[in-house]
């Protein structure tokens, strides 16, 4: 799964769910000389605008004292929207039965990209239903995956 940041998670964590919300992960883009940092939030009656800004103002304010983070970076704080990243085995076991995309680290069976339906989640791999057959991907192969 996303492989993430420790460090930040641990900082973040307790802020946002003071504030009422889930920490659902945070993705750190490196993009040249700045880097993104995103990081995805939720409650139960959804995330709007707002909520982004309060959330980017709190973390603002925590990554000015902490400075946990080397170089430049843009914060953006999201929504998990339509396409929601899953980025924990819970997570994925939430959503099973549903369709979700898995990208790989590195090519399984020739495939880098997998879609098809969630049938089940464990510690060592995740089955995913494509065209009748069903794909057994170990746990440790997967870089990526969201809802589709």
């Amino acid at each position: 799964m996303h492989i993430q940041n420790q460090n930040l998670l641990n900082l973040f964590e307790p802020e946002i769910t003071a504030m009422g919300f889930e920490l659902l992960g945070i993705e750190v883009i490196k993009n040249g000389r700045i880097s993104l940092l995103r990081v995805y939030i939720d409650k139960f009656e959804g995330v709007n605008i707002d909520d982004c800004v309060l959330v980017s103002q709190q973390l603002t304010g925590l990554l000015d004292v902490k400075d946990p983070i080397k170089g430049q970076y843009n914060l953006e704080v999201s929504s998990p929207g339509i396409d929601r990243p899953l980025f924990t085995d819970e997570q994925l076991k939430k959503h099973i039965g549903h369709i979700v995309m898995i990208k790989l680290r590195e090519k399984y069976r020739g495939k880098r990209k997998i879609t098809g339906i969630l049938e089940a989640v464990d510690n060592l791999r995740i089955i995913i239903k494509c065209d009748e057959n069903n794909e057994k991907i170990p746990s440790e192969l997967i870089d990526k995956a969201k809802l589709v």
